[in-house]
């Protein structure tokens, strides 16, 4: 085994690991805070997680073994099976970051309608979408029997073989349109909610600092350290805002771009992938799924408080428990003694 197929292999075990403990802990707040279940974006959270979650237990093992053997992990239904959920859920996920993009554009924009214009009744109407749209691609690659194992990224995907009756126009259409509707098509929402979301953030920032040096202005006995402190939080505030968004729309493209556009440039008959480059872009593809929650859910407030709860109580059943057979045991051992001393 070389140096880069163990580093390969590393890479997948590991985001394989941190999707389903991440995924999971997603579900384990929502299963434990009514608060969050109420909430009309946790259906595309929800969404998102469960898609996630079974990439990481169907398509990573798939591709681990692709990886560690060097051909077909398993048969050939196997692997069109996988290659049917790999489409489907990447292209349910995509769907889900870009429903709650919108949902973050409606929230801020239409703070006033936001309760009218989004609820759970939309919310459910754009799952529905999702799983339309994602099903249509996979049954059409299924249909077609583009589904197979892909040596140049070692895995169960979109591919069509060299003695396929196919023809190359028709392949290099559907996947054209694939991940123009899939990648594409989010990534232009993705950009158009989330800039319009900063465009009002930074207004309503620059309102608060006016509001804010005024404020200063009129408090003259004010220390002039207190008045830089007022200043710098308003320029931490701007730069959050910044940063959020640089986040979500960066963790997009970084993660999704490379594999989609090795794909598309592969679909040109001159052009060969190197297997190694091949297998990193799904790796970076597969890694999408490990930084979800915290992109979405785990670094927010609401989720580290039941988080911290949940613990926090599995600690203190733990205690009970150890404390109880360290009692049970003592009382054991006192009774060996007296009946020691009887005897």
């Amino acid at each position: 085994m070389s140096v880069p197929e163990f580093l390969l292999e590393v890479s997948i075990v590991v985001i394989a690991v941190v999707s389903l403990l991440t995924n999971s802990s997603v579900l384990l707040c929502f299963t434990q805070s009514a608060e969050l279940r109420s909430h009309v974006p946790g259906l595309f959270i929800l969404n998102l997680s469960f898609s996630n979650i079974l990439l990481a237990i169907i398509n990573m093992p798939a591709t681990f073994l692709g990886v560690a053997k060097g051909e077909k992990p398993l048969g050939d239904w196997f692997c069109q099976a996988v290659s049917f959920a790999e489409t489907f859920l990447t292209t349910n996920a995509m769907l889900s970051m870009a429903a709650l993009s919108m949902d973050r554009w409606i929230a801020v924009v239409f703070p006033l309608s936001y309760s009218s214009k989004m609820r759970h009744r939309d919310a459910f109407l754009m799952v529905a979408y999702s799983w339309l749209h994602s099903l249509t691609f996979s049954l059409t690659q299924l249909l077609m029997d583009w589904g197979g194992y892909s040596p140049t990224y070692a895995s169960c995907t979109v591919h069509l073989d060299a003695g396929g009756r196919s023809p190359l126009a028709a392949y290099a259409t559907f996947t054209a349109l694939f991940h123009l509707s899939s990648f594409a098509l989010c990534l232009l929402v993705l950009c158009f909610a989330y800039l319009k979301v900063l465009r009002v953030a930074r207004s309503h920032c620059k309102r608060i600092d006016v509001i804010t040096v005024q404020t200063l202005l009129l408090l003259v006995d004010i220390h002039p350290s207190v008045k830089e402190r007022c200043l710098a939080e308003q320029k931490k505030r701007r730069q959050r805002a910044t940063k959020k968004i640089c986040v979500f729309i960066g963790s997009f493209i970084l993660c999704f771009s490379p594999y989609v556009i090795t794909r598309l440039v592969e679909l040109l008959p001159s052009v060969h992938i190197p297997r190694y480059l091949g297998i990193a872009t799904k790796c970076l593809s597969y890694a999408k799924a490990s930084s979800d929650p915290f992109v979405y859910c785990l670094l927010r407030q609401q989720y580290r408080k039941v988080l911290v709860s949940v613990i926090s109580r599995l600690l203190r059943k733990d205690q009970y428990l150890l404390s109880a057979h360290s009692t049970s045991s003592t009382l054991d051992t006192t009774d060996d003694n007296c009946v020691a001393r009887i005897t």
